[in-house]
């Protein structure tokens, strides 16, 4: 009597333009791994905003385990369309990308091999996924004070100057800081206040910033960290903040944080938001909620 093994499939998706396109010098290289490990590997390069998500939502139950290459764009995309499926597999993340956040949080190897590697030999870990009004994050809505750098910046400057890039159009915005009135609700407690920045995290590092989002960061504890920054009335109040918000030492009654599962925002007028460094929309009401331990993402395995 012969048995034939079922092969393991593998769905392999990513943005060829992540990160000066360096996924083109280690393809064969990638997917021999894949192949090794005992996958059947289908390979598909993103098309066109959103491609990989789409290809996620409708396709992904015919594999065993979806691997994706790009910045953290990607990462959403594809999480984003496996949050739309009842079945989800386990993802792998080979970070590409001009600063890799989520990457960083993850422990993920920068090196792209080692972390194909870990994609098909790690362990999986059940992360917490964000869902604002609808739409899914992986680590971080935020609106205000530099939220638009992450999308606005060209895709040239991203390769070329990293996290510089960040830093160099958010001085500009600095010149003229734009203030929201809010009300915020979270944890029972009404928040009103002129905020100029906010940021709901699940993530260690924040434009390649890390300790930026707060102090015992857990990526599966169903919590987010809230950051909320009221606006400044003078240089030296702005200096405070900019200093408590490096060395996070909550040492001004400026910035309001806290943990929460959930919270909603409401403001009179439209307020600009991004996800994972990607537009979100404008909105007058947000409601922020914790899909916790949502979807597994392969990490290293823990050394004892």
């Amino acid at each position: 009597m012969i048995v034939s093994m079922k092969k393991k499939k593998l769905l392999f998706v990513f943005n060829p333009h992540s990160g000066k396109g360096q996924i083109r010098n280690k393809l064969l290289e990638i997917v021999d791994i894949f192949v090794k490990t005992g996958y059947e590997v289908q390979i598909h390069p993103t098309q066109e905003p959103k491609d990989a998500r789409e290809l996620v939502k409708k396709r992904a139950g015919k594999f065993d385990l979806v691997v994706c290459s790009g910045g953290d764009g990607t990462l959403d995309e594809v999480v984003s369309g496996m949050m739309q499926r009842e079945k989800r597999a386990a993802i792998g993340y080979i970070p590409a990308g001009s600063t890799n956040d989520f990457a960083v949080s993850l422990k993920l190897p920068k090196n792209m091999i080692e972390a194909a590697r870990t994609s098909v030999l790690g362990t999986p870990f059940r992360c917490d996924v964000g869902d604002m009004n609808g739409k899914f994050f992986v680590y971080i809505a935020a609106f205000g004070l530099f939220t638009d750098v992450s999308y606005g910046t060209p895709q040239e400057w991203k390769n070329i100057l990293g996290h510089a890039a960040y830093l160099l159009e958010g001085a500009k915005s600095l010149t003229s800081i734009k203030s929201y009135p809010m009300v915020v609700e979270c944890n029972g407690e009404l928040i009103k206040g002129d905020f100029i920045f906010g940021m709901i995290t699940n993530s260690t590092s924040v434009g390649g910033f890390k300790n930026m989002t707060g102090t015992n960061v857990e990526l599966n504890d169903g919590l987010f960290e809230v950051t909320l920054i009221k606006k400044p009335k003078n240089p030296m109040e702005l200096s405070e903040i900019l200093v408590s918000l490096t060395s996070r030492k909550d040492e001004t009654e400026l910035i309001y944080s806290t943990k929460a599962a959930h919270l909603s925002l409401a403001s009179e007028e439209e307020v600009a938001w991004t996800l994972d460094g990607e537009f979100g929309g404008s909105h007058t009401k947000v409601l922020i909620q914790n899909n916790r331990q949502a979807v597994e993402i392969m990490v290293g395995r823990e050394e004892s």
